[in-house]
């Protein structure tokens, strides 16, 4: 038997659990359907964050904070394995080195494909920034929605949760940080 067939036979049982029919015409395929959605949901574990900013790093002069903001992203929680659905925030200054910008979304992308806890996912997106580019600082912040939260548990509708990591000069300068916290909640124009 390969995983996969492994893994529907699971999910057939966990039907089956529930009190389900897993015989029944509209779950015939569910055990299919989840796992090709966990695997999705999942797919961060096989990606390496340093090879995907290895890809798109070049020399530069500029010195100024470069920031990537609202980046979407969903992702589960380790505890129950309900969603977390969220926006990102990712700033660097640059030391010699820039990213092409499309590879911060997918560094949030790589976290949040794994199971997780927001305030992790939130040291694992700056460090992998840190390590690889090596600027002179980071600063992450995650704004996020938890269905274990809302769903069940508390059912705290609408709450959401902050979580920050600032490395370097995001930690140590004042100025810096005001100016990546000043830029995060400046409304976004409407006329992009």
């Amino acid at each position: 038997m390969n995983k996969e067939e492994e893994f529907e036979q699971a999910i057939t049982k966990v039907l089956e659990l529930l009190g389900e029919d897993p015989k029944r015409e509209g779950l015939l395929k569910t055990p299919s359907r989840v796992a090709k959605a966990l695997k999705f949901l999942t797919e961060g574990y096989d990606q390496d964050p340093e090879e995907i900013l290895n890809q798109a790093l070049f020399t530069t002069s500029n010195d100024e904070m470069v920031l990537v903001r609202d980046i979407e992203f969903y992702s589960m929680c380790e505890h129950h394995m309900l969603p977390i659905i969220g926006r990102a925030h990712v700033a660097y200054i640059p030391d010699g080195k820039v990213v092409g910008l499309s590879k911060i979304p997918r560094i949030v992308n790589v976290y949040a494909r794994r199971l997780q806890i927001q305030e992790q996912m939130t040291e694992q997106i700056a460090d992998a920034i840190l390590g690889t580019i090596k600027p002179k600082g980071v600063a992450v912040v995650l704004h996020a929605r938890h269905m274990c939260m809302e769903m069940r548990g508390v059912q705290k509708i609408n709450s959401t949760t902050v979580s920050s990591a600032l490395r370097g000069l995001f930690k140590s300068d004042e100025r810096t940080r005001s100016e990546f916290y000043n830029l995060i909640n400046t409304p976004t124009p409407s006329n992009f």
